[in-house]
């Protein structure tokens, strides 16, 4: 069976405290509790959680729906971001089949980014890294006024925001993931194809605003 990996870099600095946090956990949950009633996601999509505070971590490794179990996640720290994307490159390379000549390997991984603040780390390095590894679509989402667009745009041309990191905006990117991830497999289940950008996904609600 392809896979269909799908790669969560999650935000958990400091100033993801408080309701942000909560929201993002929340968010997470919802997602999985919806992607399970999907028939399509439940036989394709695999989940993995990275966090990122002073350093990245795997908090959760790409885990089928039915398996996976969402851990606690704090936030306390600086925005090593450049380092999640070292870290997910590693993970694509360990945990994402490549095809060979004797069978098919897993679907190009989506990769979703959140995050309300600006790298503390020389993220340049990882962003190196990360840009040798193929994706079906990357998707970075700047979470309130504190977060850098134009970081965000040198990582992947498609960048959402959000006006503010309140618990409302979490749960409806999470929402719009969550039908995206939906209209991904289902493309691949139905038609072996991927999605490869934006414009083939749900248009996203009314609090993402699409960065130009």
């Amino acid at each position: 069976m392809r896979r269909l990996p799908v790669y969560l870099l999650l935000d958990t600095s400091g100033s993801m405290s408080g309701e942000p946090i909560e929201a993002v956990k929340n968010g997470v949950q919802v997602m999985i509790s919806s992607l399970r009633q999907n028939p399509q996601a439940i036989e394709t999509a695999f989940i993995s959680v990275i966090t990122f505070d002073s350093s990245a971590r795997q908090a959760v490794p790409l885990t089928d729906l039915a398996s996976f179990q969402m851990v606690d996640i704090r936030a306390t720290g600086t925005t090593a971001l450049g380092d999640a994307l070292q870290l997910v490159s590693n993970c694509i390379d360990r945990e994402v089949a490549k095809t060979t000549t004797e069978q098919k390997g897993d679907w190009k991984p989506l990769v979703f980014i959140m995050t309300d603040g600006i790298p503390t780390d020389s993220w340049q390095g990882g962003l190196a890294e990360f840009k040798k590894r193929k994706t079906a679509y990357t998707v970075a989402c700047a979470a309130g006024a504190g977060a850098d667009t134009t970081i965000l745009k040198q990582i992947t041309e498609n960048v959402v925001s959000l006006d503010t990191a309140d618990s409302q905006s979490i749960s409806k990117f999470f929402a719009w993931v969550t039908a995206s991830i939906g209209v991904s497999s289902t493309k691949v289940e139905d038609s072996g194809k991927e999605v490869v950008g934006l414009n083939e996904l749900p248009p996203p609600p009314s609090e993402l605003n699409i960065v130009v």
